[in-house]
């Protein structure tokens, strides 16, 4: 039923729809629109304000339009926005044709001509070859391109607001008639129209610059809308290059939250914004939804169609909200269903057994100096359970630097070895497998009660050995190596291989991993990180695996002192270096580059090197070690600094991973700011590894906020977790993955809406995708084809191991 003050308003207006002469009230509609308005909302409430305060513009402006024409348009266009109002329905008022381009049809295509999603963009209306070839710069290339072009931010001109009531520095829209416009030259000489405009309410000035065309469009007479800030000049309000269209029934640029989207040289905002229209208006209809009805109205979601129609053009703040929270859970939801397909393929063939022999896990225990922590109790209860089974374990073990992996690693090597079998154990670099094999080996020695041996496998390996290596990996008497890519290599080959360990997994590639796995039959896998990875990362690139957490560290271990040290205070830092290495401890300078960068202004580590032998510490023993020395230099280098042959090692992140040295006391990185935060705490985690007190100086040479707050951060807490989500937080997980090739990384760097470090909708979708997998694990049914396509593409970006 029509509301009373509207019913009242339409019999007006279809009584001056007759003759159009602004007599259909007592004083005209401009007099009777401050009575409507105060009638409206006594009737509706404030929730339709800005409703109602529309409908009063378009009454107050009417008076003033000066001819038929143009009346008989505006109540036109008036009565489009009366039925956006609070009725259920709104009398029939005869409408006359705008004009002519507005009703004439457009011309039918040929039959079987018919575009289709994935045609090219050029097939869109409005779309040809060199708007095209722009929309290429922009990834735009078929009409579903377009669809999924979403706005980058956008403007809120939704506040309609009558001239008498504009305040400086709000951001409005008017709606008022031109009452003069001329062309005029700055001093400058560049073109700049100004012009008056008035809505019955009162009069502002109005200022374009260096559009010379407006003089053709902005003319005296003509009802306009413009939105923008409200600005000042010479004391009076006015507004400076607003935002501006003809008044029509269906406002674009202005009344509204405007999109703005991504522009490219040649497409104006304006342009681009008329094409979205236009084709999302056109194509959203069309889009089929993969998303099954199900899960779409279990979790409350938006259909496709209105979730494209609102992400582009928005009818309110809340609606856009749930039209992006909407493709976000799409992006995720299909993840997750990819991360449960692969789970499940990977358990569909079985693996081997490998039986608990309680004595040999109580002989390693109980031979340790140590007792191991809570933590590390839980995740080898967890690890042995997943071993007993004849399903092949997929488990990642996480802990901070320090945390005690290895020993839980040794422990299920050793498992794998007591049962008859073989295990792997896989490093990034010589320098790091030879250290896990020293203590892999001295643990094995300890005194089980049963005799495993254990042997390291590099490409410094002599021939000789690595030949007898390899054969009695062949001939299965050798049950455990240690080793590098060399593992991997064609010529080395398992008896029995039943546990492969790969540490650092970040290091190494996608087909690296498999690499080793396929050495043996579906072997249990298990792989390590000392970086802590957000737990909405873990069900989004490693949700496909099992997650362990070592989150505590071994009783005694004293926390690194962190400071940030400010660019004058480093001769502060380096006497404190100075002071250490006297007192017999050893120090590592860190540098981003190893080539000197204006553009990043960082410390070359080669030029940091020679400076600091040759000026600051002329007296000590100085090492250097970056990425592009030979392997044999870098790990002659590194071994002399962990003998204690070297005071000071100056070195790029390729120290980043696992090195092992407990006399080394103090991280001093320079140009701090320039490494994420998980990485820098890596760094820390280098030092503070014996008894002494150890220290972490970050050097920065940025001053902006964000860089403070990120190594205040750092200096806050010594959890590498926390750091992890603050870290994903402030640069995402393109920074924050950076070139790891782990689990689904592409996959979720593809992410276009959803933000993976909101850990809510990450669940939500996670529940969802669980509880919809277990209705249809195959996507078999014809209803989920869309789906399925969706779900194979994310698997073929994921790679077939983690």
């Amino acid at each position: 039923m029509v509301k009373k003050p509207v019913d009242k308003l339409v019999k007006i207006l279809l009584l001056e729809a007759e003759r159009h002469q602004d007599r259909s009230v007592v004083g005209g509609l401009a007099s009777y629109a401050e009575t409507w308005a105060q009638e409206a909302k006594q009737e509706f409430g404030p929730t339709w304000s800005d409703w109602i305060d529309e409908v009063a513009v378009r009454l107050r402006t009417y008076s003033e339009l000066p001819n038929v024409a143009a009346r008989r348009k505006a109540l036109a266009s008036l009565y489009q926005v009366l039925k956006k109002g609070p009725v259920d329905s709104a009398p029939s008022l005869s409408r006359p044709t705008a004009s002519p381009r507005q009703t004439s049809p457009r011309p039918k295509r040929a039959p079987g001509r018919q575009p289709k999603l994935d045609s090219p963009a050029t097939k869109a209306r409005g779309v040809g070859p060199k708007r095209s070839a722009r929309l290429k710069r922009l990834g735009v290339r078929t009409i579903r391109d377009l669809l999924y072009f979403l706005p980058r931010r956008y403007e809120d001109y939704s506040q309609l607001v009558p001239i008498n009531r504009l305040q400086l520095g709000e951001q409005v829209t008017i709606i008022a008639q031109v009452k003069k416009a001329s062309l005029r030259r700055t001093r400058g000489g560049a073109p700049m129209l100004k012009a008056v405009l008035s809505d019955g309410t009162g009069a502002v000035e109005v200022t374009w610059f260096n559009q010379r065309y407006l003089a053709n469009e902005i003319t005296p007479g003509r009802q306009i809308v413009i939105s923008g800030t409200v600005d000042e000049y010479l004391g009076h309000l006015c507004f400076t290059s607003p935002e501006w269209e003809p008044l029509r029934d269906e406002l674009l640029h202005t009344n509204r939250i405007v999109p703005v989207y991504p522009l490219t040289e040649g497409l104006r905002a304006k342009s681009l914004r008329r094409l979205m229209k236009r084709t999302v208006t056109y194509w959203a209809r069309r889009l089929p939804d993969h998303l099954p009805s199900s899960v779409q109205h279990g979790e409350g979601l938006l259909d496709l169609e209105s979730a494209i129609l609102q992400a582009h053009f928005p009818s309110s703040w809340e609606l856009l909200q749930r039209a992006r929270q909407r493709l976000a859970f799409d992006e995720l939801f299909v993840l997750q269903l990819a991360l449960l397909r692969q789970r499940v393929e990977w358990r569909s063939e079985p693996g081997q057994a490998i039986p608990l022999r309680e004595t040999v896990l109580q002989s390693l225990v109980g031979s340790l100096p140590y007792d191991l922590t809570a933590a590390q109790r839980l995740v080898l209860e967890q690890i042995v359970k997943d071993v007993q089974t004849d399903r092949p374990m997929t488990r990642l073990l996480q802990g901070d630097v320090g945390s005690g992996k290895t020993v839980v690693a040794t422990a299920a090597l050793a498992l794998a070895a007591a049962a008859g079998a073989q295990a792997a154990l896989m490093a990034p670099t010589e320098l790091l497998a030879e250290q896990h094999y020293r203590t892999i080996a001295d643990l094995l020695e300890r005194g089980l009660d049963v005799e495993l041996e254990a042997r390291l496998l590099t490409g410094s390996t002599p021939p000789a050995e690595r030949e007898e290596i390899t054969s009695r990996l062949v001939d299965g008497t050798l049950p455990i190596v240690v080793g590098t890519h060399a593992l991997i290599q064609e010529s080395v080959r398992f008896h029995n291989l039943v546990l492969a360990v790969v540490d650092e997994q970040h290091r190494f590639g996608v087909r690296q991993r498999a690499a080793l796995r396929q050495k043996g039959y579906n072997p249990h896998l298990l792989v390590m990180t000392a970086t802590p990875i957000p737990r909405s990362l873990q069900l989004t690139v490693w949700g496909h695996m099992d997650v362990s957490i070592i989150d505590e560290m071994p009783p005694g271990r004293k926390p690194v002192v962190t400071r940030l040290v400010l660019p004058s205070e480093r001769e502060r830092a380096y006497a404190f270096v100075r002071t250490q290495i006297e007192e017999g401890r050893q120090v590592f300078v860190i540098c981003p580059l190893v080539e000197e960068s204006d553009a990043l202004e960082a410390k070359a580590a080669v030029d940091e090197f020679e400076r600091l032998r040759e000026d600051i510490f002329p007296d000590l023993k100085l090492g250097l070690l970056h990425g592009r020395m030979g392997a044999t230099e870098k790990e002659l280098t590194m071994a002399s600094f962990v003998r204690g042959g070297l005071d000071l090692l100056v070195a790029t992140s390729v120290i980043e991973v696992g090195i092992d040295v407990p006399n080394a006391s103090v991280m001093l990185i320079e140009g701090a700011e320039r490494f994420g935060l998980a990485q820098l705490h890596q760094f820390r985690g280098r030092v503070g590894r014996g008894e002494h007190e150890s220290y972490c100086l970050l050097i920065s040479d940025s001053a902006s906020d964000q860089a403070r707050e990120r190594l205040e951060a750092m200096e806050a807490t010594t959890d590498g977790f926390v750091l992890a989500r603050k870290d994903l937080e402030m640069r995402g997980p393109g920074e924050f993955l950076g070139t790891r090739q782990s689990g689904f990384s592409e996959a979720v760097l593809s992410l276009e809406l959803a933000d993976v470090a909101d850990l809510r909708l990450v669940q939500r979708a996670r529940e969802a995708a669980r509880r919809f997998f277990e209705t249809d694990p195959q996507l078999a049914d014809p209803a989920h084809r869309l789906l399925a396509q969706r779900v194979l593409r994310v698997l073929e970006q994921g790679g077939t191991t983690s």
